[in-house]
């Protein structure tokens, strides 16, 4: 003889059922975690080798858009990503609500996915450091504009990659690959617009600009130090920034919002005629 099953009760199973397929899944917005280990974790980042990792970007025509700079030093002039700026018929800087400074002149990298801005004024420059002591599992913290609002995600150093670009701009150049270990809550889907954005060290230091991610692979990649110091230098730039906080995995949001509203993180408009 059946016994009388409450209806709450089935409900309840059917509810429990629907909650564990919904969150058991993967789902795509969501990075895949972070290796449990990473291959050689502590040691020194290595050159670049022809055994990298081969990523492929395919680069279109230029469309009006948004990125991230961030200021080098206090003479007005701010560091991007080549592909936030190339080809944009004029380019400006947020630096308050409502309110952009036109760039007076832009310089572009043939070698590197970087580029210089200068405007009138850059009053928090961020410090860089180009040393080649980065060690295999260092934690990355990347400021910026990720989808045109303010964002961050926390990563670790995986290794060197190759990234070749192909379509309107044909380049090879070595980049740091990291693996994505958290991001502002509530961010979902792509990264576009942290580009331009600099990755911070634990110590507050600039160690690479934001050149790519891989959403589905959970991967951020940046413009290797060196890159890095070789462009500024043929600029004629100079890196002179000043101090900045310490980064850590339960502070880097707090951390990356003073680095934005002390404008040493903005956001980059470009605007192309269509």
């Amino acid at each position: 003889m059946m016994r009388w099953i409450p209806d709450w009760v089935v409900y309840a199973l059917v509810l429990g059922v629907v909650l564990w397929v919904v969150f058991s899944g993967e789902t795509d917005d969501a990075p895949p975690p972070p290796p449990e280990a990473i291959e050689q974790e502590g040691a020194m980042l290595p050159p670049p080798s022809a055994f990298d990792e081969r990523v492929l970007v395919q680069v279109t025509a230029p469309k009006s858009g948004v990125g991230t700079a961030f200021a080098i030093n206090g003479e007005g002039q701010w560091l991007t990503a080549r592909h936030v700026v190339d080809g944009c018929n004029e380019i400006a800087l947020l630096v308050a609500p409502g309110q952009y400074a036109p760039a007076a002149r832009v310089i572009v990298s043939e070698e590197f996915d970087l580029a210089l801005i200068e405007t009138d004024s850059s009053p928090n420059p961020a410090p860089i450091n180009t040393d080649d002591d980065l060690r295999l599992g260092a934690y990355g913290f990347h400021v910026g504009y990720p989808q045109g609002r303010p964002g961050e995600a926390a990563s670790r150093l995986l290794s060197r990659s190759n990234l070749i670009s192909r379509g309107r701009r044909s380049n090879s150049e070595s980049v740091l690959a990291w693996a994505e270990t958290g991001r502002t809550r509530g961010l979902l889907g792509s990264l576009g617009g942290l580009s331009g954005g600099p990755v911070f060290d634990e110590n507050g230091n600039v160690r690479g600009v934001i050149v790519a991610e891989s959403a589905r692979r959970g991967r951020i990649y940046t413009a290797a130090p060196e890159a890095v110091a070789e462009f500024i230098k043929a600029t004629g730039a100079d890196a002179m920034g000043g101090r900045s906080s310490e980064f850590s995995t339960d502070s880097y949001g707090e951390k990356a919002d003073i680095a934005r509203r002390n404008l040493q993180v903005v956001k980059v408009a470009c605007s192309v005629d269509e």
